[in-house]
């Protein structure tokens, strides 16, 4: 049986993750990583539905978003809650929620959301979401990280 990793080892692959996808995102620029309307407003419209369920406390609803990597991981929706109330706070309730800029690559879609917390403190997330089978879009990842002010 698979057991959900630690917070403190979740945190570095999370740093570790957006830290990879930025790189890959400055060094293959535009010319690289396309960006494709519909896909981007598909995978808007996906983050903004899973971040409508968690202000609802709607966790079977918020897990319909996840895809199935993150569903392997965290096997009910409860649990799933349970690993974003404490481990991605900022997503689960804030005061804002923007959208950044957003590409494409690979197939996957890459969307950076700028988050105020709840206590007014700006957060940095990098979503990753993937295609599925069913022709559906899921959140395969969300690296979050404390947003550097000037």
């Amino acid at each position: 049986m698979k057991r959900a990793p630690a917070i403190a080892t979740a945190t570095t692959w999370k740093t570790a993750a957006y830290a990879a996808a930025l790189l890959a995102a400055l060094l293959l620029g535009p010319a690289g990583l396309a960006c494709a309307g519909d896909d981007i407003a598909d995978g808007q419209n996906v983050i903004r539905s899973q971040e409508e369920a968690f202000s609802r406390d709607d966790a079977a609803a918020a897990y319909d978003f996840a895809a199935p990597s993150i569903k392997s991981w965290y096997r009910a929706p409860d649990t799933f809650m349970f690993m974003v109330r404490n481990g991605y706070a900022p997503v689960y309730r804030h005061r804002s929620f923007e959208f950044g800029e957003a590409r494409t690559f690979e197939g996957k879609i890459y969307q950076e959301v700028h988050i105020v917390d709840a206590n007014g403190e700006a957060w940095e997330a990098l979503y990753t979401l993937e295609p599925q089978r069913d022709g559906s879009v899921k959140i395969s990842s969300c690296v979050l990280k404390k947003a550097v002010t000037s």
